[in-house]
């Protein structure tokens, strides 16, 4: 239908998260609109990303090469956080969020994703093992499941409960419950049900 270097464009936005093909058929003809320069800037940008970016070899946070401590990001260099504790969480975008709420001071662990089916492929998917030498190693008396409110992420949080469980961490979950400025008419079943678990 399309020229094949279209077609071959859109084959690959489509292999992002949350891109269909339709929304990736638009991403190609918007860059087909653009000025030669624009493009090249977000060509160049990508090339960059590759160059410039690792993953913190205790974390998985992804941050600036030119940043470097011996493989470490800024969170994992930082003597002043709390080594006690390790937050696990699912993607760098759970991360960024429980930074910007600035009432969390421990380590992290990025899983890279997380389980719903509990199916193989889907566990060779996230990073399970460096998760218990990343425990192993830095021996928190703490581990902080914090996965997403999803069928897939409470899942995800079980099945680490029962891997970490022969470790001797003690694991723990964020509260559940009812967000500050809520109505309990609009909320739904499963969180009045945590608001009431989670009471104190």
């Amino acid at each position: 239908m399309y020229p094949s270097s279209i077609q071959k464009l859109i084959e690959l936005f489509s292999r992002f998260p949350t891109i269909g093909p339709r929304t990736a058929s638009r991403l190609v003809f918007y860059l087909l609109k653009l000025p030669s320069s624009e493009v090249d800037e977000f060509v160049q940008a990508v090339r960059q990303l590759r160059q410039s970016i690792q993953l913190c070899k205790w974390c998985f946070n992804p941050f600036d090469l030119k940043d470097d401590g011996e493989g470490l990001c800024g969170i994992c260099k930082d003597n002043s956080r709390d080594n006690t504790l390790l937050c696990v969480v699912e993607k760098e975008s759970d991360l960024a969020a429980l930074e910007k709420t600035k009432s969390y001071n421990g380590l992290y662990f990025i899983l890279g994703g997380n389980v719903g089916q509990l199916r193989k492929e889907e566990l060779q998917g996230i990073r399970v093992e460096e998760l218990k030498q990343r425990i192993q190693n830095q021996k928190p008396k703490e581990v902080i499941l914090a996965t997403n409110l999803t069928t897939e992420g409470e899942t995800t949080a079980l099945y680490l409960e029962r891997v970490l469980q022969p470790l001797g961490v003690e694991t723990k979950h964020l509260g559940r419950g009812l967000p500050i400025g809520s109505e309990l008419e609009y909320a739904d079943e499963e969180t009045l049900r945590q608001a009431f678990a989670s009471r104190r």
